[in-house]
């Protein structure tokens, strides 16, 4: 991307550690080249670089859409089956999670903190 292109990182806080990989996992299909996305603890960041600020608009309307989505599908699941204990074998997917991207940490513009742990009471 350009010096003169728009950034944006948002931070959503998520159930824990497992929850917010499996959110993560979620989101990196959707990803393009110039999205990162990591988790981090029970936190995960996603940095959008987009040319104009109409292209980073509509990326960060889908990623937000698609990260409170993904957060309820997660909650839900783990209503839906009371055996689900975030201390099991899934707490390995946590920590393949890095979300130490210097490069793309240092470069945002913009940061906006989301908290979506109340969205779907």
């Amino acid at each position: 991307m350009t010096e003169e292109s728009r950034t944006a990182t948002f931070e959503t806080r998520h159930a824990d550690a497992v929850a917010a990989a499996t959110v993560a996992d979620a989101l990196a299909p959707d990803n393009t080249p110039q999205m990162h996305t990591a988790s981090d603890g029970d936190v995960v960041r996603t940095r959008i670089e987009r040319e104009t600020t109409g292209g980073l608009h509509a990326s960060a309307d889908d990623y937000l859409v698609n990260v409170t989505v993904a957060d309820a599908v997660v909650a839900d699941a783990r209503t839906d089956d009371p055996a689900t204990d975030a201390t099991t074998a899934t707490d390995a997917r946590a920590d393949d999670h890095d979300a130490t991207d210097d490069e793309n940490d240092t470069n945002a513009n913009d940061t906006t903190t989301h908290d979506t742990t109340d969205t779907h009471e």
